[in-house]
């Protein structure tokens, strides 16, 4: 509806962006960070190197759009895989299975694109803040599944460092509430020995809270070193499939926190 409301101009502008985006994309795929180049995008465009600067005012412009698009993409992808594995009986543990899986797919179909989102595409390059809260989309599902984890002495440190940044951070307790509501409100619908609640400067903190912090931190952990290991092509060679080892991490995580 939006979009059939712009005008002509608004459109062919939103048109050149994408195409320039798609460009980009390509010269990613073909040669990483570093074969980025806006002259060779305007050159195949048939535009002159200050006419693309109408549309992005410079590499880190463009960067900054790409790894938002990355970033929202990924998102979407995981909240979809969120909603099909909440559907039917499946466990806790199956759908942290369904997850870790949904986050490897879309790496290993977008791989240029996942790449964009692990450090800096080119030296000196820094994403710009709200890519923050884009990153905490794309791990905000395996949030709930962690919250209703009794996690074991082996991840105990982990829980209690995630207890005091809830404690100390506003902002990570709200993404924590966005996600895992019932976690945040833990204390007021269980018995307190069950809800075991932390007071602190920053406000109140359920054991839930931190159950599900630490748990989605954990796996988000997992899931970067293995998938960049296989994006990266490290896996090359070996035995053992990138599916597989992902699949046995996340059988260690589901029994640190003692996941059904």
């Amino acid at each position: 509806m939006e979009r059939a409301q712009q005008g002509p101009r608004a459109r062919y502008r939103e048109q050149t962006r994408a195409e320039i985006k798609d460009l980009a994309l390509r010269q990613l795929a073909e040669g990483g960070g570093t074969a980025l180049a806006l002259t060779r995008i305007a050159k195949e465009m048939g535009l002159s190197g200050p006419a693309l600067y109408r549309y992005f005012t410079g590499r880190d412009d463009l960067l900054n759009a790409l790894i938002r698009d990355a970033y929202d993409d990924a998102a979407a992808a995981m909240a979809r895989a969120a909603a099909r594995s909440a559907k039917g009986s499946r466990g806790v543990r199956a759908r942290l299975h369904d997850l870790a899986e949904a986050y490897r797919a879309w790496a290993v179909a977008e791989p240029h694109r996942y790449l964009l989102l692990q450090g800096a595409p080119i030296p000196g390059y820094v994403a710009p803040p709200d890519t923050l809260e884009r990153a905490r989309a794309v791990l905000g599902p395996f949030l709930p599944l962690f919250a209703t984890g009794n996690p074991g002495p082996a991840v105990a440190a982990t829980v209690d460092e995630m207890t005091a940044w809830l404690t100390a951070e506003e902002s990570v307790r709200a993404w924590v509430a966005q996600y895992a509501p019932e976690a945040a409100e833990a204390a007021e619908a269980t018995e307190p020995a069950e809800a075991a609640e932390v007071t602190g400067a920053g406000g109140a903190v359920t054991a839930a809270a931190a159950h599900a912090l630490a748990g989605a931190v954990l796996a988000w952990a997992q899931l970067h070193g293995s998938v960049s290991l296989e994006v990266a092509g490290q896996f090359a060679g070996m035995a053992h499939r990138g599916g597989t080892l992902l699949g046995a991490q996340m059988e260690l995580l589901a029994d640190a926190f003692g996941l059904e």
